[in-house]
């Protein structure tokens, strides 16, 4: 076993070094990558309805126990005390409100006055994905920058390559992509572009880091320092 340990872990090492490098199907030429489409807005008579990720603030009278703030899921439902899960997505906050009530009132209180308000939408959020530490959909109520981004999600993990980063957007009605090297950003050699509310940040993973990784991981340690 010794034999072969140490040409693979040599194979592995020199690989490594160039597998942080830029490439892709995705342009870096960021020049016509500007600002999304603004947001529809909704016309007098249009009633907004919720959306999965939106968070509503609902107020029972008198009732402090029900009454706080619940978040949407990513299948529509919100989850209350009581009442366990209930089909939100499509409602309006009135709609939403009447369902709670008239659940409520089939066992636990008699016509309860229920008010339901939208406490934050999801149309102000940024999806980070790929190789981050801990990936997921983040508020971005303010400016946001890539690096900002990356930190809402703890930053890139073990396997990231930082030179191919991805941000998705629509732009012009069509979903548009540009790559981007965080290492040269963090650098100072590139500007640290803006993210928007509705982009998808996707950091890319490195194959060869990967491969070394559970290479280490398989070979019993007495191997690696006899090798060695």
């Amino acid at each position: 076993m010794i034999a072969w340990v140490v040409p693979a872990l040599l194979s592995a090492i020199l690989l490594s070094a160039c597998a942080s490098t830029r490439g892709g199907g995705i342009s870096y030429d960021s020049s016509n990558f500007g600002a999304p489409d603004a947001p529809k807005v909704a016309g007098v008579d249009s009633v907004y309805t919720l959306a999965p990720l939106d968070t509503v603030s609902v107020i029972v009278f008198q009732v402090a126990d029900l009454s706080r703030d619940y978040e949407i899921d990513q299948s529509g439902r919100m989850t209350m005390p009581l009442l366990g899960r209930i089909d939100a997505v499509g409602l309006s906050t009135a709609e939403l409100g009447s369902v709670i009530g008239q659940r409520l009132n089939e066992k636990y209180l008699r016509n309860p006055n229920v008010t339901v308000a939208l406490k934050a939408s999801a149309s102000r959020v940024v999806t980070v994905d790929g190789s981050v530490r801990q990936p997921g959909i983040y508020p971005a109520t303010g400016p946001l920058s890539l690096v900002q981004a990356i930190a809402l999600a703890r930053g890139v993990d073990d396997l990231a390559n930082p030179r191919r980063v991805a941000i998705f957007r629509t732009i012009g009605g069509k979903r548009m992509a540009a790559a981007f090297d965080l290492t040269s950003i963090r650098r100072g050699e590139m500007a640290d572009p803006p993210i928007y509310p509705g982009d998808t940040v996707v950091v890319d993973g490195s194959g060869v880091k990967k491969t070394q990784r559970d290479l280490l991981q398989a070979l019993p340690l007495t191997s690696i320092f006899l090798a060695l």
